[in-house]
């Protein structure tokens, strides 16, 4: 069976913090009219990581020939024709990508995530590294992304006990087209009015350091923090993240600029003319999160072509027959790519 872009089934998570901006900025239909914070777009993740599951929790494709079958499905039975020469996390092959939108209605709350060297040394804990690119923000919005300069451990702990955390992290505007890089250890939250694309590493460990003293209606009591584990892994070091400098590469048809680029991936955003019609040139997966515009893929071997508009996440493998776009209207589109073997 040959391979084509897929389409998967989103994994929508209510948070308190969540809105319904998934169904008034992409115009997807949600469930009742609980708050959504979260849409997994991409994901894959073995037993017990994601709420102790006992399976494997990976995203089903959602059309064409290969319906139903998981991303983990697909990895085991295609290997590199999907995956290319990307390499796998872990011994049980986990897809090395995760992808998400986020609607924060309200703030989230001040976090951290692990770098490698703690998750190495504690059991559970798995090294995330992200970025955010804001696709809507009501104005006013901000948040938080780094200490301020000279911030030290002591300095912050008084601050967890005095409910002032917020006071020793830069707080930075949020408006539609910015991107945030951050890497683990940068101590961050997204503030309220923004929906963002999120690109990560495949991690699920957050560690909550300070929660703005809210009650969470579904048990009426403060959501659990994790300050010691927190202040392992914030990184104190003073050092600013090195910063992507954007770039851009124009042709006749097209602009790509780099947004972020990185250990674990590359981010870019691509914006393409109405009526283009050419072959799709990747020998690598390659992820497209569609911004604006309507376009369609068409593959040798499959009836129908993909066809792709405002919010669509796509998965291009890395093997497809003679794959070949056509825009109908001028698209923009965010895309992710990651290191190969001989990249690392």
């Amino acid at each position: 069976m040959p391979l084509y872009p897929l389409k998967f089934t989103p994994r929508y998570v209510e948070k308190m913090w969540g809105g319904r901006k998934l169904q008034t900025i992409l115009g997807r239909t949600l469930p009742g009219e609980k708050p959504f914070g979260e849409s997994w777009e991409l994901y894959d993740f073995p037993p017990g990581v994601v709420e102790d599951s006992q399976d494997w929790v990976s995203a089903p494709v959602a059309e064409g020939p290969l319906a139903g079958r998981t991303l983990h499905q697909l990895v085991q039975e295609f290997g590199p024709e999907l995956y290319g020469d990307i390499s796998l996390v872990g011994p049980q092959r986990q897809f090395p990508i995760l992808i998400k939108y986020l609607d924060a209605a309200q703030d989230l709350s001040v976090q951290v995530h692990p770098d490698e060297r703690y998750a190495q040394t504690h059991p559970g804990a798995y090294l995330k590294s992200e970025a955010w690119y804001v696709v809507q923000a009501n104005a006013g919005s901000r948040l938080l992304k780094g200490l301020v300069p000279g911030a030290t451990r002591q300095a912050f702990e008084d601050s967890i006990h005095a409910g002032t955390v917020d006071q020793l992290i830069q707080s930075l505007p949020a408006k539609e087209g910015q991107c945030f890089y951050l890497p683990s250890g940068t101590v961050h939250a997204l503030g309220a009015g923004i929906f963002a694309a999120e690109v990560q590493t495949p991690s699920d460990t957050t560690y909550r350091v300070f929660d703005f003293n809210r009650i969470d209606p579904a048990t009426g009591k403060q959501r659990k923090l994790h300050v010691q584990e927190a202040l392992d892994c914030i990184d104190f070091s003073g050092k600013r993240a090195p910063l992507t400098k954007r770039s851009h590469v124009a042709g006749v048809f097209t602009t790509v600029t780099q947004l972020v680029s990185c250990d674990y991936f590359k981010l870019e955003k691509v914006r393409f003319t109405e009526g283009v019609e050419e072959t799709v040139p990747y020998d690598e997966p390659v992820v497209w999160m569609m911004l604006s515009g309507q376009a369609e893929i068409k593959v040798d071997g499959v009836k129908e072509p993909t066809k792709l508009s405002r919010g669509d996440t796509l998965l291009l493998p890395a093997q497809m027959k003679n794959p070949v776009i056509s825009t109908k209207s001028d698209c923009v589109w965010l895309e992710v790519t990651l290191p190969g073997k001989a990249k690392l």
